[in-house]
């Protein structure tokens, strides 16, 4: 039998909730999108170790106590017909040892080419860990 994992603490930045608010007012079903990619990519990952080949490691950020995602593969409903490939990003802090993840950004790439990197470092500036 497997070892029980400890579940991963989430967290939202400031910018992260303002995209996310802006975002929900165009596809309606952000919310449950989000749950569904916590329990179906993130903890599959993170936790169990299977990649579904959706979540990328952003070079050049990433330390021993930290390191930075992108997820490509974000099922959103309102999109319908697109399936994991909908074009929305998210961003994300995974600190490997807290279990602790803290989301950075979230984007759609009808309206934003790449992750805005300076928030990145402006996030591990101001991080404590």
């Amino acid at each position: 039998m497997a070892p029980a994992m400890t579940p991963i603490d989430y967290a939202e930045t400031e910018s992260f909730q303002k995209d996310f608010k802006r975002l929900k007012k165009k596809f309606r079903t952000l919310e449950e999108d989000l749950a569904n990619v916590k329990q179906h990519a993130i903890e599959l990952y993170h936790l169990q170790g299977i990649d579904s080949r959706g979540i990328f490691q952003i070079p050049g950020f990433c330390t021993e106590t930290i390191k930075i995602f992108k997820i490509k593969k974000f099922a959103c409903k309102a999109l319908k017909g697109k399936g994991a490939q909908s074009g929305i990003r998210i961003i994300y802090a995974f600190h490997p040892n807290t279990g602790k993840i803290d989301f950075i950004e979230m984007y759609f790439k009808g309206e934003q080419e790449n992750e805005d990197r300076s928030r990145i470092e402006n996030y591990l500036k101001n991080s404590k860990f």
